[in-house]
Formats: structure tokens, sequence, C-alpha cells
């Protein structure tokens, strides 16, 4: 096995007598539900020609600086050994490609906020696209969270602009909460702390050289970092965001966890 690889079983492939081992207390009534649907529609999207499954998610905020990161290191560093400010923070974004293995992280310098997710999304598809030229269709694996999820009027007004100006049906499907580790990025970033565990992160140049030079199924990803500065709390009025809603297909009992959106052609 690869530096950096993982051997970790695809989460919507786990059987329900497995993940019943696995999950943990905290539970809500439709997790089974969720999986369930999970598997069906990420089963048919890396099944179809025209479709294209990606998993997206925010790795935790990494502080850069001179600091210890408690880990063992493959060389000889020296870090202050208090807990002093960082020079900055900063938060990867991640796209992974399950079929293929490819993974895309943007750096993002500022909060990640909704704004910010749908621009990574937006940029990897645009820097991507010629390479999928039959694909009309997007599935978006991603976690349930609070600048993400399917009632976060800005996410979903900017999932609407997206399908309509990128001419793709895009269908966002939600794992449960509590259960985020199912989300198949979330093992690329427990290789990328793998690898750069004990190192110090002590410039950004650090943090995407790292990052850069980590491999996941045998390939290096795409690195960037994020120029724009994003300021949270950006919402929608109810009037804007009815005609959102007008746009979006609920799943009939799912309708939180999954939802299709189809493109407006101009």
């Amino acid at each position: 096995m690869r530096r950096g690889d993982s051997a970790a079983v695809e989460p919507s492939r786990v059987p329900s007598s497995a993940r019943a081992q696995v999950q943990a207390k905290k539970k809500i009534p439709e997790t089974d539900a969720i999986f369930d649907q999970i598997h069906l529609v990420n089963a048919r999207a890396d099944a179809s020609e025209h479709q294209l499954r990606i998993s997206v998610d925010a790795k935790a905020a990494v502080k850069v600086g001179q600091l210890s990161r408690n880990g063992l290191t493959r060389k000889l560093v020296e870090a202050l050994d208090h807990d002093f400010a960082p020079d900055a923070v900063v938060v990867p974004v991640g796209i992974l490609v399950p079929k293929t293995g490819e993974l895309w992280i943007d750096i993002v310098k500022s909060p990640v906020t909704a704004d910010a997710i749908a621009d990574v999304v937006e940029g990897w598809w645009h820097a991507t696209r010629p390479r999928f030229p039959g694909i009309d269709w997007l599935l978006v694996d991603q976690d349930n969270g609070p600048e993400n999820n399917s009632h976060r009027t800005q996410f979903m007004a900017r999932m609407v602009k997206f399908a309509d100006t990128a001419r793709l049906h895009v269908e966002l499907a939600y794992y449960p909460p509590y259960h985020s580790k199912y989300n198949p990025i979330e093992r690329c970033w427990a290789a990328l702390e793998h690898y750069w565990n004990g190192d110090l992160l002590d410039s950004l140049d650090a943090v995407a050289g790292f990052a850069s030079n980590m491999t996941w199924k045998g390939m290096h990803p795409v690195v960037q970092f994020v120029q724009r500065v994003y300021t949270k709390g950006v919402t929608l009025a109810d009037a804007a965001m009815r005609e959102v809603e007008a746009r979006l297909k609920r799943h009939p009992t799912l309708g939180r966890w999954f939802v299709n959106i189809d493109f407006t052609p101009p």
C-alpha cells in the first residue's frame, strides 16, 4: 500500500449489519433509510456513463506557524512549546472523484462559507469538465454541515445557479448526522493528517507542499489557494428563497437529505 492511500471500505457499500456495529449511539430515526438511499444513488451514478459522483468536504482548520502538532516526525524540527497564536489559519476544502481516485484541494484563507464551498465545486467543474464530455448529471456526496445543508439558503441558491450555468442536473446527497466519517473524502483527510503528522506547518507554502506531495490512489492531488475572502452570514430573503425552493425536487420522505436540481435552459 502506498503511503497516504487507504484500505477503508467504500462507505455506501458497507453492509447494514456491519454499519450497525460501527455506528455511534447518536442516531436519528432516518439513519438507516438515508444510508440505503445513499447506496442506491451512488451505485446508480457509478454505473452510468452520463453521471459522475464527487465527494465534497471541508477539513478541520489548520493552524499555520511554528507550533507543536503532537506527532511523530520524520526529521528534527523545533516547535514552540506553548500554545501561541498561529500565524494564520486555513481550511482545505476537497473534492474526491471516488470512481477514479482523483483529488482536488482548495486551501481557503478565510472562513469556509456556503459561497466558499460553491466556488470550489464550480471551479473544479470548470477546470475538469473537458475530461467528462458525456456527463450531464453530477451527484454530490457531502456532510450535512451548517454551511452546505439543504436548508442553507445561500448554498442552495448557488447550487441552482451552478446547475443552470453548467447545464447540469445536480443531485445533492447528505450523509446522516454523526456519520460523516462515511463520506469518502474523509479518508483523504485522514491520509493527509498521517502524511504531515509531526512536521511543522510553519508557512502557507509548507501546507500546500505537504498537500501536493501526498498520494491518494497513487496520484498527487491538485492543490491551489483560494484568494477570495469570504463573509459569514450571507442569506436570502424569504421571497428569494421561495423561488429557489421551487426549483428543488426533494425526496418524498428524506427531503432534507436528497435534493435534485434540473437546469433551466437559457
